[in-house]
């Protein structure tokens, strides 16, 4: 599936043929992290987004309240059928998680979508530096921390990071890398001793997978998409949907359109 288009890849997630994480799938292409909620909550959180752009970096929303197709993003995109696994949440408190929101679907509902720090997995791939959760085949380790996220009315939180591990001298080019993607999460936020972050074991992350970290390796931590899960969670709108972690929307976007000079 990694050579397969994105349009070939939503169909695939669409009919159910496919439903895992999407890290390395339709490479070169943006994914995306999912956070729709009703119109009433909607500007609240678009300035939270605003106010937390590194967590939180918009990439795309829906025109309209109700708009269930994104098609600035690729073609029949339909956001109700085309990510691998679903949350949803009710008054802040994760339910279920789905493969199809159609059931789900309300006229007032409003779609944000977020970078994601898969797209600059491959900038790092492509500077020969390793991946480790790619490498080993699984969802990359996430994350909370004690970083505060600036406030927007009832949206509030901590921030969530992923981390990969790395030789301090691959963070250092890992750092020149990522800072060309701020819509992507831009460079890491921390990178060494996990604690000063809030984070108690690194071999027991939040979301995601545990990875390995060698000898001489430093965990690198960047800011992550589900950040906003976290914000919802403490927020409690009456209906959220989100992303199930690693699993991202596929945008027909090149990567190239996010990197900056």
């Amino acid at each position: 599936m990694k050579e397969m288009t994105p349009y070939d890849v939503r169909q695939q997630i669409r009919s159910g043929a496919f439903s895992g994480n999407t890290s390395g799938l339709a490479q070169g292409f943006v994914q995306g992290n999912l956070a729709i909620m009703p119109k009433e909550w909607a500007n609240e959180f678009l300035q939270f987004c605003q106010l937390n752009p590194k967590p939180c970096p918009i990439v795309g929303m829906s025109s309209q309240p109700g708009d269930f197709m994104l098609p600035d993003l690729g073609q029949d995109i339909d956001i109700r059928t085309d990510i691998p696994k679903y949350r949803i949440y009710e008054a802040g408190v994760l339910t279920q998680e789905v493969a199809d929101i159609t059931p789900f679907w309300q006229d007032d509902l409003v779609t944000f979508l977020l970078g994601c720090s898969f797209s600059f997995e491959e900038a790092l791939l492509a500077d020969g530096l390793e991946v480790r959760n790619i490498t080993e085949g699984v969802n990359v380790p996430m994350y909370r921390t004690n970083i505060d996220c600036r406030p927007a009315g009832r949206f509030s939180g901590t921030t969530v990071v992923s981390m990969r591990p790395m030789k301090p001298a691959d963070a250092i080019r890992a750092i020149q890398i990522c800072t060309r993607f701020p819509s992507v999460h831009g460079a890491p936020l921390h990178f060494g001793d996990p604690a000063q972050i809030g984070i108690c074991d690194i071999n027991q992350p939040d979301f995601g997978d545990a990875v390995t970290i060698n000898e001489g390796e430093v965990p690198v931590f960047w800011a992550c998409g589900v950040t906003p899960q976290v914000a919802i969670e403490q927020a409690k709108p009456p209906l959220c949907i989100t992303h199930s972690p690693g699993h991202m929307l596929i945008t027909d976007l090149p990567n190239s359109r996010l990197a900056v000079l």
